[in-house]
């Protein structure tokens, strides 16, 4: 598993650089493309990619961690200042780090399996791991890395010891598949399908078929589906092909299909003019045909018909979702358990750094499989080393006996029943567990074990989503503009310090928060951004001083109180914001009452005033453009004349997140990120370019029916003239879910079908109609997601998406997650 070492004249011309040579004898491994994960700095290259942000900005702090090898694209960076150190420069960054790759790629003559598609890239990806592993020896993308940026730092990862290749690629728009191809160079091709994802990027289907197909340009076998491609009017690839299909000619011809048990899909097909079949433990659309498209491969590889059928009646579900719950005894805990390579390990150690609510951190990991070499387990030491973890629990044989390998504290166990049988005398406490397991260790039995049992309803949180709206956002800002991001009512209902985290790592510049104590809370989870309290009062001052955190200041008592309450600690130049009241009327200085402020500032040094800001009443709706206008050219004047007292800059900021995407004119200094964080952006009237952050879930725990004129639930409220089956679900008023919604008014999702509420919704629990509907007691139900909105919520509850949010009990479990 030793990776391919890169000495300093092949990296020069793999990615045609000028260099700048101070080590000479320099080696690369690893290649390093974000400042936060960093890794094996010494045999390390950093790329200073340009996007979002210029990664030559964060050089120094790479620099500073050890790294010293830099591939750069700024002729004018000044480099003569880091000493010791290797420059590359070159015209892109990002293609250097894909000729590299390419280059890499080239070494090796195994087959290499390309796929894409508009869906289910990486769950067959998956699934071939696990249907070709016991013969092969596997290296395939972590998770979903088919990016421009995820497919090089991909085929990196290929060594000497595989025998097979299986990566993914994905494309939004034309021009992009060519580099991607360039890089994985596929012998086999599969196209799982083509279908409404990233439309807009392309002028025509053609064009967008067109696109995808360029990775397979030279494959020796194309795996694909008739369906997809019967209307495409271009040359297909391939020196050979391999088709499926349903109910049509194709080399695997399904004609026949039945569901058994409710939990298998029986299959029958035509294959080389013979009857074949298999069974595949999944029954819905997309699983069955991403299962069809595994066993169309296993075919067209030369698989036994048998044999392939034993194999996908084994195939798992794949957890691609890194998951965040809180634990037992004040732990958190990340679960990452579903499969084990060098890479998703990387990837997960990454996000445990990530977590600063607990001093402590502690990693739980499995052999990784079939692995037996002192290379790895050295290579898996300086990871976690690297990585600050603090204890490390090993399970099975192998990290068993390269045990020797790791310094930091450690216990092994060699297997995981010898572990489950342990637990009770393992102390855990106050720590953040992060649980990485080859699935054969069966580490879900031990999540259940350290997973704090709550109620059963559950709010999932989409770290990637959120992370993609806090992007989107920036995106629109001009460079160096600042933002603050809003984590006030527990992050609107989604998490404190599980949110701040993720904000505080992708370089927010401040938080805002309502009350005093829900600051405390952040800084007691190790939060570091300066924060400021938007509703404070004399009682907290105490708590506001001694947790460093920024008040409000809104009106001339709170500002004298402030002062008074500095004085008697000895405070000066205390960090303060003021706020301006510009039209919304709720607090802040109005307009005559800034001469009277402006007195009592001249001659005060206990305070610094950090920022001057204001709030706009009504940003997102067109009809109040003008008031919004008026409201800004006020804030510009104010502000402007309570900096003139000051030779110091002070920050301005008035835009929310409707302020954000409707009025580039108001960005001032910094802008403050609410609701959009979390999908939701009243002023984008069409379709949405926001990923929806969070999804309500429960379950069903009882189906009854109903004979025809009996009612349902209090008051005989729910009428069923007809009779029908009906569900009662896990959630009620005292879990957020409006009495508003009860009666027909509001809907959920059961096995995809949405179905209405019968009856009036109770506290805890509530019924639906899922008459015609298959299903099962302990069946998922979705209150709402990306299908069910929370806007259509608020629509029918008449209030507002905030609302909906923040009115989830505390009692709901939330599960954050990262993919």
């Amino acid at each position: 598993m030793n990776h391919i070492l890169y000495p300093v004249e092949e990296l020069t011309e793999s990615m045609d650089a000028k260099a700048s040579i101070q080590i000479k004898d320099a080696m690369i491994r690893t290649l390093l493309t974000d400042s936060r994960k960093l890794s094996d700095m010494d045999q390390g290259l950093f790329f200073a990619l340009k996007g979002r942000r210029d990664g030559h900005t964060f050089i120094e702090e790479v620099y500073n961690a050890g790294v010293r090898s830099f591939v750069i694209s700024d002729p004018d960076f000044d480099h003569i200042k880091f000493k010791g150190c290797n420059f590359y420069l070159v015209d892109d960054t990002l293609k250097a780090l894909q000729n590299l790759a390419s280059v890499h790629r080239s070494k090796f003559d195994y087959p290499v399996i390309g796929i894409t598609g508009s869906n289910g890239k990486t769950v067959v990806k998956e699934w071939l791991y696990q249907l070709l592993a016991p013969e092969n020896n596997i290296v395939r993308s972590p998770k979903s890395y088919n990016s421009q940026l995820g497919v090089p730092l991909s085929v990196w990862e290929m060594n000497e010891e595989n025998d097979l290749g299986i990566f993914e690629a994905g494309v939004s728009k034309g021009d992009e598949m060519a580099a991607l191809a360039a890089v994985i160079r596929p012998t086999i091709g599969i196209l799982t399908n083509i279908g409404e994802a990233h439309n807009d990027g392309f002028d025509t289907l053609e064009d967008k078929i067109a696109e995808k197909l360029k990775l397979f340009e030279g494959v020796d076998l194309f795996i694909y589906s008739c369906k997809y491609l019967n209307q495409y009017t271009g040359e297909l690839p391939g020196t050979n092909k391999f088709t499926w299909c349903y109910r049509d000619k194709a080399d695997l011809e399904v004609f026949d299909d039945e569901v058994l048990e409710d939990k298998y899909q029986f299959l029958r097909a035509r294959f080389n003019d013979t009857e074949v079949e298999a069974v595949i433990p999944f029954t819905d659309q997309a699983s069955v045909e991403n299962a069809i498209i595994c066993w169309a491969t296993l075919l067209a590889l030369g698989y036994e018909p048998e044999e392939a059928d034993k194999r996908l009646e084994k195939l798992v579900p794949i957890g691609m979702r890194l998951e965040l719950k809180t634990g037992i005894n004040y732990c958190s805990v990340i679960d990452d358990s579903y499969s084990l390579d060098l890479s998703s390990l990387a990837i997960a150690l990454d996000f445990l750094n990530q977590q600063n609510q607990h001093s402590r951190r502690t990693l739980i990991l499995s052999d990784l499989p079939g692995i037996d070499s002192p290379e790895v387990y050295e290579q898996i030491h300086q990871m976690i080393e690297n990585k600050s973890v603090d204890r490390l629990i090993g399970v099975g044989p192998l990290i068993s006996k390269y045990g020797h390998e790791f310094s930091c504290e450690k216990e092994f166990y060699e297997s995981s029943e010898d572990f489950l049988q342990s637990f009770p005398s393992i102390k855990f406490g106050h720590e953040t567990i992060l649980l990485k397991g080859a699935r054969a260790f069966e580490f879900e039995k031990i999540s259940q074990l350290l997973t704090q049992k709550v109620h059963e309803t559950v709010l999932e949180i989409n770290l990637n989503a959120l992370e993609h709206n806090l992007n989107y956002y920036k995106a629109l800002l001009p460079k160096g503009k600042k933002v603050m991001a809003m984590v006030k009512a527990f992050s609107y209902g989604s998490g404190s310090f599980e949110i701040t985290n993720l904000l505080e790592f992708n370089k927010v510049d401040y938080l805002a928060v309502a009350y005093a104590d829900e600051g405390v809370a952040l800084r007691k989870s190790g939060t570091t951004l300066p924060i400021m309290v938007m509703s404070p009062d004399s009682m907290a001052f105490d708590a506001i001083i001694e947790n460093k955190l920024e008040p409000e200041i809104y009106s001339m008592r709170i500002l004298e109180e402030f002062v008074s309450a500095l004085s008697r600690k000895g405070h000066k130049d205390y960090p303060v914001h003021i706020k301006l009241d510009t039209g919304m009327h709720r607090l802040g200085f109005m307009e005559g009452e800034v001469e009277q402020l402006l007195e009592y500032l001249k001659d005060n040094k206990s305070i610094h005033i950090q920022s001057i800001f204001s709030h706009l009443v009504a940003s997102e709706d067109p009809e109040h453009d003008k008031f919004t206008e008026q409201q800004i050219n006020l804030f510009s004047m104010l502000s402007e004349r309570i900096m003139e007292l000051y030779n110091y800059h002070i920050i301005r900021h008035i835009s929310n997140t409707s302020g954000i995407s409707r009025w580039p004119d108001a960005v001032f200094d910094m802008v403050r990120l609410g609701i959009g964080l979390y999908g939701i952006d009243l002023s984008i009237r069409d379709k949405s370019p926001l990923q929806t952050v969070t999804s309500l879930k429960t379950s069903i725990s009882q189906i009854k029916q109903i004979p025809a004129g009996d009612t349902v639930g209090y008051g005989r409220a729910g009428k069923m003239p007809d009779g029908g089956t009906i569900a009662t679900v896990k959630i009620g008023y005292a879990d957020g879910y409006s009495r508003k919604l009860g009666n027909g008014i509001g809907s959920m999702l059961v096995r995809g079908k949405k179905v209405k509420t019968i009856g009036k919704i109770c506290m805890d629990m509530c019924m639906i109609d899922i008459t015609g509907i298959n299903a099962a007691e302990g069946d998922e139900v979705i209150v709402f997601n990306d299908n069910i909105r929370v806007e259509d919520l608020a629509m029918k509850m008449e209030t507002i998406p905030y609302e909906v949010l923040t009115g989830i009990s505390q009692r709901v479990k939330r599960v954050y997650y990262y993919e």
